[in-house]
């Protein structure tokens, strides 16, 4: 990856709906190559694709919670499944595994702190596996999707 791979990925990250044609304007680039090198970074998966970043308060998901999990087991199968089940709660945005203590740390968005303890009760500690789990809710977001500086 070079200095021109950088800043095509800088600008997608600025504009992920900009043209090709503008890309390649901002870099100093032709149509035809500016292409050739952004299905490249696609191809290789340094791009791995394009996504809308979203509002969650202005379409109902205005409570945002951290859980952090820490699990009774360690195992490769105990981990999967408990991976596995995250993957099916879509109130879940983000979910990282860790090293040490806590295993896992989520981000849950819901409509309010009820619905909220709903998702908690009835689907989080129904997670098989699951030793314990601590939340704490989010008063306000400082950085969100940051653009990586690659030069």
């Amino acid at each position: 990856m070079d200095m021109v791979d950088k800043k095509i990925i800088a600008g997608l990250q600025s504009d992920g709906r900009i043209s090709l044609t503008e890309l390649g304007e901002q870099i100093g680039l032709s149509l035809s190559p500016c292409h050739r090198r952004v299905r490249a970074l696609e191809d290789s998966g340094i791009i791995k694709g394009y996504s809308v970043d979203l509002d969650y308060s202005k379409i109902g998901l205005k409570f945002s919670a951290i859980v952090f999990v820490t699990l009774k087991n360690g195992d490769r199968e105990s981990v999967l499944n408990f991976e596995k089940a995250v993957l099916e709660i879509s109130q879940i945005t983000q979910a990282q595994r860790l090293f040490g203590d806590p295993d896992y740390i989520l981000q849950v968005m819901t409509q309010d702190l009820e619905s909220f303890q709903k998702l908690y009760d009835e689907y989080l500690t129904a997670i098989p596996n699951v030793q314990r789990l601590t939340s704490t809710i989010v008063m306000k977001n400082l950085v969100h999707n940051r653009h990586v500086k690659l030069y």
